[in-house]
């Protein structure tokens, strides 16, 4: 037991930025479902994405044939063959896709001061929301694979490779594959324990108070891109980091433009359906009645005009 706790307080100091964004996922999934629902989640994605890469390692599906190198294993936490910081990883970067995904799907209202998503259960438990974050989540793999590839060039370390090497800087296709498989099951996990009402809220609404709380997912979608894409540059790949930025370019130019648009089509209708799935936000003193009247009166402009 003394040398499991050794390993687990190793992985959080050579892996401090895992638990960085773990953190993060913490406060947004907490304020956006409730600690129940959060925490169950952990252990449950978790499995799922250690099922995942055991059964690649082992049979090849569904990431491809590709072997982990036990470097590691007397420092940090290892589960049969697997790295724990790494399928931990899978957690919060299915958590971030899925809310970036119930992010752009929602009406938004925002100032200068305050930013609102107006989502709905219905969005939430929607097969778009399923099938854009299962997508947003190969994103993620397509700019922090290769630069993860290279981890002896900095502080990840050379913990994997792949027998065959493919044609993205040395991905084979299959990776991307095998991760829409997996981001598809475990984005229905998370929505399928959206629907649990015996886990409803719980420390939600506290949470609701801090500013802009419901963004924290869409901005750990962001930060974990932004990390990858600066640790590319910094070991000196410009290449492979210029082809992620132009990869990344087109898709967040249009989600800023959208997100604009959203804010100036707000109507009334979108506003009482957000309201009336989650009706405690009315009472959260970080959502004062002013900006409810300012977002009303936003809406009845534009349903009068």
């Amino acid at each position: 037991m003394h040398d499991l706790f050794a390993l687990l307080w190793g992985t959080v100091l050579l892996r401090p930025y895992v638990f960085a964004f773990l953190a993060v996922y913490l406060v947004a999934a907490s304020a956006q479902f409730g600690w129940k629902k959060t925490l169950v989640y952990l252990p449950l994605g978790y499995c799922l994405a250690w099922m995942s890469e055991f059964a690649s390692i082992h049979w090849g599906f569904p990431y491809g044939d590709y072997y982990y190198i036990d470097t590691t294993s007397r420092q940090e936490l290892w589960v049969f063959g697997v790295p724990f910081m790494d399928s931990l990883s899978y957690v919060f970067l299915s958590y971030c896709s899925y809310s970036m995904a119930v992010f752009l799907l929602s009406p938004v209202y925002f100032t200068a001061r305050e930013f609102m998503v107006l989502e709905t259960r219905r969005i939430r438990r929607s097969w778009k929301t399923l099938t854009l974050g299962a997508f947003l989540f190969v994103l993620l793999d397509v700019i922090t694979d290769p630069v993860a590839l290279q981890g002896y060039r900095w502080f990840l370390g050379q913990i994997y490779g792949y027998r065959h090497a493919g044609l993205y800087f040395g991905i084979p296709m299959s990776n991307f594959a095998g991760w829409l498989v997996v981001g598809v099951v475990m984005i229905a996990a998370l929505q399928r324990l959206d629907r649990v009402s015996t886990l409803e809220r719980g420390a939600g609404p506290l949470l609701e108070r801090i500013p802009c709380v419901h963004l924290f997912g869409p901005l750990l979608y962001v930060s974990v891109l932004i990390f990858n894409l600066s640790v590319t540059f910094w070991i000196g790949e410009l290449l492979l980091g210029l082809v992620g930025c132009v990869i990344l370019f087109f898709p967040f130019l249009l989600c800023l433009v959208f997100t604009f648009y959203k804010r100036e089509h707000l109507t009334r209708e979108a506003i009482r359906r957000h309201f009336s799935d989650f009706p405690w936000k009315e009472g959260v003193s970080a959502l004062p009645s002013l900006l409810r009247d300012a977002i009303g009166d936003h809406a009845a402009q534009i349903d009068d005009g």
